[in-house]
């Protein structure tokens, strides 16, 4: 039985100002972005003729809005999935983002409104855009579970005492625990990273990329969540599902029928 090693958040502590292992793992996710988005503008079509072309300068403006989504999107959904009687009670505290609570799903929605701005503002085809970003996405998703994992928090739900990589973590009991932050990094972020990237190598038409990151983020996190302990005010849903695995339905059920429908297309040259 392992013991979380309980590492002080806060990674570098300069007089009053404190740089917090998160904001690092934040960091670490928007350098990880702009490395394979460069990477992604030698992939076709973005290194063919698209008018108009394919810059640096358009991953430093996606980043950009796509950091305002993930914030603003991510805040309102969690307000809006998790917890809405709460905030709709104490609207004010909305704002208080450093009081936590962020969702993925609520990130992704905003990101995506970023993305039809970003798409409308410079001419481009909003799937085209997707595709491009969809590869980019997994390994700061990645990153982001890394940062859970430091902080000790969104652990998993009681193991069974002879699991190996059973973990007790601090706040949760004296029994073992699942590290499902450890198992969400390894299916939502590298697993999904690797199979896309080379998913989006090849010639796809237009959207059955981003169809097969919805499909696949889908698929991981409605398996993670079995391991994963259902927020405390929530529990276990209809079905004896969580909020997240309802949530992964929509993304599952999309994304198999996009990637059908975008398929009916000849794949773009």
């Amino acid at each position: 039985m392992l013991q979380h090693p309980q590492i002080d958040p806060v990674a570098l502590q300069i007089g009053p100002l404190a740089i917090h292992w998160y904001g690092l793992t934040y960091l670490l996710a928007f350098g990880l972005f702009m490395l394979l988005a460069n990477a992604r503008l030698r992939h076709q079509p973005f290194a063919g003729v698209t008018q108009p072309p394919w810059t640096r300068r358009d991953v430093e403006d996606i980043l950009f809005l796509g950091v305002l989504g993930v914030v603003a999107g991510g805040r309102v959904g969690y307000c809006l999935f998790y917890k809405p009687a709460y905030y709709l009670a104490h609207p004010l505290e909305i704002f208080a983002v450093w009081q936590g609570g962020m969702s993925f799903h609520g990130g992704l929605l905003g990101v995506m409104l970023a993305m039809v701005w970003y798409a409308r503002s410079r001419q481009r085809p909003f799937m085209q855009v997707m595709d491009f970003v969809a590869p980019c996405v997994p390994t700061g998703l990645a990153a982001g579970r890394l940062g859970n994992f430091i902080n000790g928090e969104l652990w998993g739900r009681v193991a069974d005492p002879s699991l190996p990589w059973g973990m007790v973590f601090r706040g949760a009991g004296d029994l073992p625990r699942h590290p499902s932050q450890a198992y969400q990094f390894l299916l939502e972020g590298l697993l999904l990273f690797v199979l896309l990237w080379f998913y989006a190598r090849k010639e796809r038409a237009r959207g059955q990329v981003s169809a097969v990151f919805l499909f696949g983020y889908g698929v991981f996190r409605f398996i993670a969540e079995f391991f994963r302990e259902p927020d405390a005010h929530l529990g276990l849903l209809s079905l004896g599902m969580s909020m997240g695995q309802w949530l992964c339905v929509p993304m599952i059920l999309g994304g198999a029928g996009l990637w059908w429908w975008f398929g009916r297309r000849a794949p773009i040259a």
